[in-house]
C-alpha cells in the first residue's frame, strides 16, 4: 500500500518535489509530531528504481519512523534505503562512502549537521555525490547556542520548501492545543538563594527596600498551591502516561524521592519508570513504560533520551522539571505530548517556568499570534482552529513580585561594578574567590559569580556585558573554564588524528596535559571518581569527536594488533617490559597491563572472555618473567626430588639444562626462614617436595660460608 500523507504534509511534499526538480535541494521545517518523516518515505516510494541514503542522529529514531510507516499499512522499501547515523558516517572511509551511490540523500534532524564532526562526515558525502538530490527534515533550522547558525542556509542554500512553527501547527489544528500549567516550584527552591542576594546588598537603604519586596514574594509563594495539589487538579487522565523530564541523574534522583508524595492523590499504586540511556531501545524501563496498558497512573522519568525524534503512543502529557534556555530542547520536550491526529487535549505541566524564561526567543504564543495574523492577511482565516494557548498561571502574582525584587536588586549593579573595576585595576584580573568581600563589605565574589549565571541565562544587557568585558571578565567559572580548555584541546587532537586514544601521559605542544584530562573524563563517566564536569550535553559533545569511554574499545584493539604482529614474527609473546615496537607502541607495558586487567588489579577493568580468548590464541603468557623463572626452577626441583627422595644437593649443583638448582633451593629456604615469602600456595608446593624437611648434605655444609653468603645476597 502507498504512503498516505496528511493534507499539510501533502502540500509540503509537492513543494519539496518541485524544489528538488529545480535545485536538487529542499528542506522541510515542521514541528515535531507532524509526521514529516512520511514526506521522505513518500519521496523514496515514488522513485522505485533508485537508491537512497538516510541519515539520522540515532538508529532508534529511524526505527520508530519505520514502525510508524508500516503501522499505516504502507510498504517500507528496505532494499533501497541505506540507513546511517551521523556518527557512523563520520567514521566511514572514502572507499566505503564510494560504495553508497545514492540517487537521493535524506538529512533527518539536519540542524544537527552543524556539529563539527558530524558536519565533516556530511560534507564528505555531499562532495562525493554532488549530483545527488538532498532532502532535509527538522523542527528547526537554527542552532541557537551555536552563534544562531542557519543550517538551512548552510546546507540547502536557503531552499526551504515548507516551514511551519509549532505555534502555527497549533493554530491550524495540525497539532492539538495543549493546556499549559505553570507552578511556583522553581521560585520556592530559589528563595534561599534570593535571600542571600538581598542580604548582600549594600548600602543598607537598598537592602531594606529589597527585603520589603522579598517579604512580599515569600508571602505570595506561601499562599500558592503546592505541587501535590496542582498535580491532583490538572492530571485528569488518572490512568494516563506522562513523561517527566529531568536535568541530570542526580536531579532525577531528587525528583523521584518525592514522586510518591506528589502524585499519591491521583493514584497511590502509580507505576514509576526511570530511563537514563541516551538510546531508548536499550532501556528496559522505557520498553516497559510503552507496553504498560494498566489502569494506573504511569510516569516515565527521563534524561535527554526523549528530547528528539521519539514519540510514545498514548502519552497524555509532559511534566517539565528541566530548566533550559534552548528553544530546541524546550520545544522537543513539549512536543512529546503533541502528535498529529490526537483526539484528547494534552497537558504540559511546566514546573520550572520554561515558558516565561524563553519569552525573549519567541514563545509558542508569539508564534501563534504571528500565524493568526498571517493566515488572516492571506484570506485563510477559516483554517484557524485556536488563537490562544490555554495557560494557567500559578505564578502570576509571584512572578510580578519577583520582577520587582530583581529591579530593586539591580539598582546596586553600578555599586558592584565600580568595586569590580577597582579590583581589576589593582589585580589585572577578575578571578575572584567566591567568598571575597571588599573592605566596604561588598560580597564581590558572589556578585561576580552571579553575573556569570545571568550571562549564561541571557539575562544581562548588552551594555552590562560590554562593561564587564572591558575590565577583564572571564565569563566561564573555574569548572566551566577547565571543561572548555580540555574540550578545545581534545577537539584539536581529534581534528588532526581522527581519534582520542591518547596515552595518559600525553601532553600537547602548548603544555596542556590532554592525556590526564581524557583519563579524568573517563573516570567521571564510569563513576570511579566524583563527577564534577560531565553533563549529558558534554558527554554527547565528547562522543561527537570520537570519545570512547572504555579504553578497551579502540585502544585495546590497537594493542592486540601490535601483540599479534609480534607473535607472528617471533612465535611467542615473551615481551620485555620496556619493549617498544617500530611504530612506537609500548607493547611491553601493554602486555603487563593485560595481566593486571585479567586479575582486576590496580583499578583496571577486568578483561572480557572474548579478550582473554583472543590473547590466548596468540600465545599470551599470563605469568610474569619472574613467575615463569620460579616455576621452571620448581619443576626442576620437583624432578630432582622424585629421583632422589630429597633436595639435599650442593649449592653449586646445576641441572643438565643449565638451571642453578642448588642456589635456587638455598634461596627458597633462606627466604622462607627469614619471612621473605608469604605466598601460601608456593609454600605448600615446596613443602610437598620436601624443601622444609630436607637437610643440606655434610659435603655441602663444608663448602663454607663464603659461597652461601654470595648466594644469599642474590635474592629469592
Amino acid at each position: 500500500m502507498a504512503v498516505q500523507l496528511f493534507a499539510h504534509n501533502r502540500q509540503a511534499y509537492n513543494a519539496a518535489v518541485d524544489m528538488l526538480n529545480r535545485t536538487a535541494k529542499a528542506a522541510v521545517i515542521h514541528p515535531t509530531g507532524t509526521g514529516k518523516s512520511f514526506i521522505a518515505f513518500k519521496w523514496v516510494e515514488e522513485h522505485a528504481d533508485e537508491r537512497f541514503v538516510w541519515l539520522s542522529p540515532s538508529e532508534y529514531i529511524y526505527k520508530t519512523q519505520v514502525e510508524n510507516v508500516t503501522r499505516s499499512d504502507a510498504d517500507y522499501p528496505a532494499g533501497r534505503i541505506t540507513f546511517l547515523t551521523y556518527a557512523r558516517l563520520m567514521m566511514m572511509t572514502d572507499e566505503e562512502i564510494a560504495e553508497l551511490t545514492p540517487y537521493g540523500i535524506v538529512l533527518d534532524e539536519f540542524h544537527r549537521c552543524g556539529a563539527k564532526c558530524w558536519g565533516g562526515g556530511v560534507a564528505r558525502l555531499l562532495s562525493t555525490y554532488p549530483q545527488a538530490q538532498l532532502l532535509g527534515l527538522s523542527a528547526t533550522k537554527v542552532r541557537y547556542l551555536d552563534g544562531q547558525r542557519d543550517m538551512a542556509e548552510e546546507l540547502f542554500a536557503g531552499c526551504v520548501a515548507s516551514e511551519m512553527s509549532l505555534g502555527e501547527a497549533i493554530v491550524r489544528g495540525i497539532l492539538p492545543s495543549p493546556t499549559y500549567v505553570t507552578t511556583v516550584y522553581q521560585i520556592q527552591r530559589a528563595l534561599d538563594g534570593i535571600q542571600k542576594r538581598v542580604d548582600a546588598v549594600s548600602p543598607a537603604v537598598l537592602r531594606r527596600d529589597g527585603q520589603r519586596h522579598m517579604d512580599a514574594l515569600c508571602e505570595a509563594v506561601q499562599n500558592a498551591e503546592g505541587l501535590p495539589s496542582i498535580f491532583a487538579r490538572y492530571i485528569t487522565v488518572k490512568n494516563g502516561k506522562y513523561l517527566v523530564f529531568c536535568a541530570s541523574q542526580a536531579h532525577m534522583k531528587r525528583v523521584l524521592a518525592h514522586a510518591k508524595e506528589w502524585f499519591a492523590a491521583i493514584d497511590e499504586d502509580m507505576h514509576i519508570y526511570s530511563a537514563y540511556s541516551a538510546d531508548p531501545e536499550t532501556s528496559r524501563a522505557y520498553k516497559a513504560f510503552v507496553r504498560d496498558d494498566s489502569q494506573h497512573l504511569k510516569l516515565l522519568f527521563s534524561i535527554n533520551m526523549l528530547n528528539e525524534g521519539v514519540h510514545v503512543r498514548g502519552v497524555s502529557g509532559v511534566i517539565l522539571f528541566r530548566q533550559t534556555v534552548s528553544p530546541i530542547i524546550y520545544k522537543q520536550q513539549i512536543g512529546r505530548a503533541l502528535t498529529t491526529g490526537m483526539q484528547s487535549t494534552p497537558l504540559i505541566l511546566d514546573v520550572v517556568n520554561n515558558f516565561d524564561s524563553l519569552s525573549s526567543y519567541g514563545t509558542i504564543q508569539q508564534e501563534m499570534d504571528e500565524a493568526v495574523h498571517a493566515l488572516r492577511s492571506e484570506g485563510r482565516g477559516d483554517e484557524i482552529c485556536a488563537e490562544k494557548l490555554v495557560v494557567i498561571e500559578q505564578v502570576k502574582d509571584a512572578a510580578a513580585l519577583f520582577k520587582r525584587l530583581e529591579s530593586s536588586l539591580s539598582t546596586t549593579w553600578d555599586f558592584y561594578f565600580e568595586a569590580a573595576a577597582s579590583y581589576f585595576k589593582a589585580h589585572k584580573n577578575l578571578r575572584i574567590r567566591r567568598r571575597y568581600v571588599t573592605e566596604d563589605g561588598l560580597s564581590l565574589g558572589l556578585w561576580i559569580q552571579r553575573q556569570r549565571s545571568l550571562y549564561r541565562g541571557h539575562q544581562l544587557s548588552q551594555g552590562q556585558i560590554e562593561r564587564l568585558s572591558s575590565i577583564g571578565m572571564v565569563w566561564e567559572d573555574k569548572q566551566e573554564f577547565a571543561w572548555q580548555e580540555g574540550y578545545r584541546h581534545a577537539e584539536e587532537f581529534f581534528r588532526q588524528n581522527g581519534h582520542l586514544n591518547v596515552e595518559n601521559s600525553y601532553v600537547c605542544e602548548d603544555g596542556y596535559a590532554l592525556g590526564a584530562w581524557i583519563r579524568r573524563m573517563r573516570q567521571q563517566k564510569n563513576g570511579s571518581v566524583k563527577r564534577t564536569l560531565l553533563t549529558p550535553d558534554r558527554i554527547a559533545a565528547l562522543e561527537a569527536i570520537g570519545m570512547t569511554w572504555s579504553v578497551y574499545s579502540e585502544g585495546w584493539a590497537n594493542g592486540y594488533e601490535e601483540a599479534k604482529h609480534f607473535y607472528e614474527v617471533n612465535g611467542h609473546l615473551d615481551v620485555p617490559g620496556g619493549y617498544v615496537t617500530e611504530s612506537g607502541f609500548t607493547l611491553g607495558s601493554w602486555i603487563a597491563a593485560q595481566r593486571q586487567a585479567r586479575m582486576g588489579q590496580y583499578g583496571r577493568t577486568p578483561l572480557t572472555k572474548e579478550q582473554r580468548a583472543r590473547l590466548d590464541s596468540i600465545g599470551m603468557l599470563w605469568e610474569t618473567r619472574k613467575e615463569r623463572t620460579w616455576q621452571r626452577a620448581y619443576e626442576a626441583a620437583k624432578t630432582y626430588y622424585a629421583q632422589n627422595g630429597n633436595l639435599s644437593m650442593p649449592v653449586r649443583y646445576e641441572t643438565p639444562d643449565g638451571i642453578r638448582l642448588g642456589e635456587w633451593v638455598f634461596r627458597q629456604r633462606q627466604c622462607w626462614k627469614n619471612g621473605g615469602h608469604t605466598d601460601a600456595k608456593r609454600y605448600e608446593k615446596l613443602r610437598e617436595i620436601g624443601l622444609f624437611s630436607s637437610k643440606p648434605a655434610a659435603k655441602q655444609a663444608r663448602r663454607g660460608t663464603e659461597t652461601e653468603e654470595r648466594v644469599a645476597h642474590g635474592g629469592a
